[in-house]
């Protein structure tokens, strides 16, 4: 295990005092541009040659000059101490107004019956920002996946997590096609499924998704069976559509289908609620402007936020 830091503490303490002296060849002009005093100069550039091993001024009364030593850590020191300011720069104009890329983990699922019309008009409100989409169903951990937030229903996030609601809650609703329907019934109870071809969602955790219903006031779980595992719920509603099977979705995504009529709702009075759709990121850390930006945007714009 590697037990110091490549720089060692406090060595870049001094290189400022060293560059506008040299740059100036004089320790009082330094001090005037740095706003402090010629002794607090002085102290520091010596401090700096104790640690770097060798002298880096050739002093006289009537001027200073750099050794050869100090030549050397001049060329290469201030290109590299520049390009730290700069660093700085970039960070603290990131950290005071709302710009960069803002990375974004949502499901598929989300995308077309939410986030569409939010990104459109975020990205118009928000020109100096970013935005990327990685559409996937996997949970992914935040912070190593480089992510500034994610989206999902609330059931599945971390209770150490801040969330922001970007839908009222959401029932989930059992769909088939007309065509299936004709040839395989419509089910009255959800006991009824047991005997339908029911379509599958694998979670990311590699587990088949029981089916979740209301009975008589009760929630209950059921295990389905049918031809068809899906990996997300988009892909899932496409083959009911095309008759494949029973298909259970949060409403909103069927809502098109079912308009067009490709799609019709069953068991509708044993239908669960969902908490909903939420924005979230994690709360031990300052938010970005980027973030906050985006975060003030959902809660103005998303319909039926509360």
């Amino acid at each position: 295990m590697k037990q110091n830091f490549t720089v060692r503490q406090g060595a870049l303490d001094g290189v400022e005092a060293f560059l506008s002296v040299a740059q100036h060849r004089s320790f009082r002009r330094a001090a005037a541009e740095l706003a402090v005093t010629p002794s607090a100069i002085s102290q520091a550039v010596r401090a700096l040659e104790a640690r770097v091993g060798a002298a880096l001024f050739i002093r006289t009364t009537r001027s200073v000059g750099l050794t050869e030593a100090g030549e050397r850590f001049f060329e290469r020191a201030r290109p590299a101490f520049e390009e730290l300011v700069a660093a700085s720069g970039a960070a603290r104009e990131l950290g005071q107004r709302p710009a960069g890329l803002l990375r974004l983990t949502v499901p598929r699922s989300v995308v077309p019956i939410l986030l569409e019309p939010l990104i459109a008009s975020f990205c118009e409100a928000y020109p100096e920002i970013e935005v990327e989409l990685a559409a996937s169903e996997e949970m992914v951990d935040l912070a190593a996946g480089g992510f500034d937030a994610g989206i999902r229903m609330g059931q599945f996030i971390a209770p150490d997590m801040i969330a922001v609601r970007l839908t009222k809650p959401l029932p989930l609703i059992v769909v088939g096609s007309p065509a299936y329907l004709a040839r395989a019934g419509q089910p009255a109870r959800p006991d009824d499924l047991r005997t339908h071809a029911c379509l599958r969602l694998r979670r990311s955790n590699g587990a088949l998704a029981p089916w979740s219903l209301i009975d008589n006031g009760r929630p209950v779980e059921i295990a389905v069976s049918g031809p068809f595992i899906a990996h997300d719920f988009p892909t899932m509603l496409g083959a009911a559509i095309e008759g494949v099977g029973l298909a259970q979705v949060p409403a909103p995504l069927a809502t098109g289908a079912i308009a067009a009529g490709k799609l019709a709702s069953v068991l509708e009075p044993f239908a669960p609620m969902t908490p909903g759709v939420f924005l979230y990121y994690p709360g031990h850390r300052q938010i970005m402007p980027k973030l906050r930006a985006f975060i003030d945007h959902v809660k103005i714009r998303s319909v039926g936020s509360s």
